[in-house]
């Protein structure tokens, strides 16, 4: 099993950029696919991004290419998320979550066996 603490949330503009942290406590950590999903108020829990075990694949949502960067230390068991030139379209909740490197579905968030607690990201324009 694993357990996954977000951080790293909070209130910026437009423009700004973010970095979340994921600290997750644990054995074998290194063997689980990481993921990012978001969810704003009155929608469902959307895929972000996501990043193998190795680290040697990401994966991301059209709507954060080029502004996004999933990365891992596997060595510290965490997980980032740097979030640039935000968007107020990108206020939400945003949760990290881990899989089984079994299965390759990494944009689907029935696959990920263990959440973390979340953290509010909020953009304003």
């Amino acid at each position: 099993q694993v357990q996954l603490v977000g951080s790293g949330g909070g209130l910026v503009q437009a423009g700004d950029s973010l970095r979340l942290s994921c600290a997750a406590s644990g054995r074998a950590f290194s063997s689980y696919d990481m993921g990012w999903f978001r969810q704003a108020p009155g929608k469902e829990r959307d895929f972000v991004a996501a990043i193998s075990w190795s680290g040697r694949s990401t994966y991301y949502a059209d709507s954060v290419k080029g502004r996004f960067t999933i990365s891992r230390d596997n060595a510290k068991k965490t997980v980032y998320l740097q979030m640039n030139n935000l968007k107020p379209e990108d206020t939400a909740v945003y949760y990290c979550a881990a899989k089984s490197s079994r299965n390759r579905d990494y944009g689907i968030k029935n696959e990920y066996n263990y959440w973390g607690q979340g953290t509010q990201v909020t953009v304003s324009s």
